[in-house]
């Protein structure tokens, strides 16, 4: 919800949630903060083909180890894969990224997106913690410490927060275009943006546990405004180009 208490209005303003098959409350929660802020939303299970052309925006969420042939490697874990997740999700980035589509990702979201532009992951990170515990944290009590200045930082109002911890994968090397925006004690990367006109964010922990937050709850809405202000340059060029081809087809 804004600030000033009301539900902000966007209409026809369509957001994807790409998940698993099965939705779980994570994805119910996350359809429920980008409504809170006047979306709609579309459910994107894997193997849909759904044209992203008819998206205002897309949300990667949480889930399964992306699968570590994506970045060279072998498994070295014992862990849960979904090859057709790990696809789709790919093929939503390509085309989010030639349509400028706002994209935000979330823990499993985050890496597949780091991934997707050369980064890699290290698969277990509980070994590796000196400062912090390895241990799953729904509530806010891990200190993340935010880059002056960055999207996150204006957002939170603070560059010092509190969010929860559910991974046990972490973003090793990180992607081309993309700088670091925030680490947890132990400095390993909790949230990056990118360094191009696209409107790409990827978050650690799981915000939409956190919506009771203002700060969490504006990583949702600052989706959103970003997403129908794409919307508006669509339509703009729409009526300026007799050639534009805008889609006229439901999902």
């Amino acid at each position: 919800m804004s600030e000033a208490g009301a539900i902000p209005e966007h209409p026809g303003l369509t957001i994807g949630i790409s998940g698993p098959a099965r939705r779980s409350l994570a994805h119910r929660l996350i359809s429920f903060g980008l409504r809170l802020q006047g979306a709609r939303t579309h459910y994107i299970r894997p193997g849909d083909r759904s044209n992203v052309a008819l998206l205002d925006g897309l949300v990667l969420s949480g889930g399964t180890h992306v699968h570590p042939e994506q970045y060279g490697q072998q498994p070295q874990v014992t862990a849960r894969y979904d090859l057709k997740r790990d696809a789709t999700d790919r093929r939503l980035l390509e085309q989010a990224e030639r349509l400028n589509i706002p994209v935000l990702g979330i823990c499993r979201g985050a890496q597949l997106i780091n991934v997707f532009y050369g980064g890699s992951l290290c698969q277990n990170v509980t070994p590796l913690r000196v400062h912090t515990r390895h241990r799953p944290l729904l509530l806010p009590l891990q200190t993340v410490r935010l880059v002056r200045n960055s999207r996150l930082e204006r957002l939170m109002y603070s560059h010092v927060i509190g969010a929860n911890r559910i991974h046990s994968q972490a973003i090793k090397r990180l992607g081309r275009n993309l700088r670091v925006t925030a680490v947890d004690r132990d400095l390993f990367v909790q949230a990056f943006e990118n360094m191009g006109e696209q409107w790409l964010l990827g978050v650690q922990w799981h915000p939409e546990y956190l919506l009771y937050h203002k700060g969490h709850r504006r990583i949702f809405s600052d989706l959103v405004q970003a997403a129908s202000a794409r919307k508006l340059e669509r339509l703009s060029s729409a009526d300026s180009d007799p050639g534009f081809d805008q889609p006229n087809t439901g999902f």
